[in-house]
């Protein structure tokens, strides 16, 4: 049997980021607490996200998140990777976030800790993907439309997309940006 790597590509980069979604599950974690969220979207969840992101650069006027919305179309699949926010403080009392310690920071305020487990995590999911050769970029956007559409989730906060391809030619990076030229003066 002859396999053409065009027609089990999708497939393979979905195998692949199966792995991926262990790497950043193995990532070490602040006090052992295991509060990171990690998932994989493909198709019409993709499709949604970036619905989603026309939306909100509607709402919100910023015009990257149309780049970005037409951008994770082009991926195979999406990891998202986030953490719960139940457990706001890690209870090291270390000041790190500003305040004197965990009793004394507002519920609003997020633990240190909680956004370095998530970057460790992005940073596994990333060091694999660079393994696979896989074309990838670390989006804000696209985890905002993640979290907007809770696919980690409720109560699910600082979240990270990962777009996944495998084209001839990375479709993540020397991306147009969606700006209008400023008008050149007469000569």
């Amino acid at each position: 049997m002859i396999y053409n790597e065009r027609d089990i590509r999708s497939q393979s980069v979905r195998d692949l980021a199966e792995a991926i979604l262990v790497a950043a599950r193995t990532a070490p974690k602040a006090k052992g607490r295991d509060l990171v969220e990690i998932a994989m979207i493909t198709d019409e969840d993709i499709e949604h996200m970036s619905e989603t992101m026309l939306q909100m650069s509607a709402e919100s006027g910023m015009k990257f998140l149309l780049r970005d919305a037409a951008n994770v179309l082009q991926a195979e699949a999406v990891i998202v990777i986030g953490i719960q926010t139940e457990a706001s403080e890690c209870g090291l009392n270390c000041g790190y976030c500003g305040y004197k310690g965990c009793a004394d920071k507002p519920a609003c305020t997020p633990c240190v800790m909680n956004g370095v487990d998530v970057g460790i995590a992005i940073g596994a999911a990333c060091a694999k993907i660079t393994d696979y050769r896989l074309d990838s970029r670390v989006m804000f956007s696209a985890g905002w439309a993640a979290k907007r559409l809770q696919i980690l989730g409720e109560g699910v906060d600082c979240v990270f997309a990962i777009p996944l391809s495998s084209a001839s030619k990375n479709p993540f990076f020397d991306r147009k940006s969606p700006r209008k030229p400023e008008p050149q003066p007469a000569q």
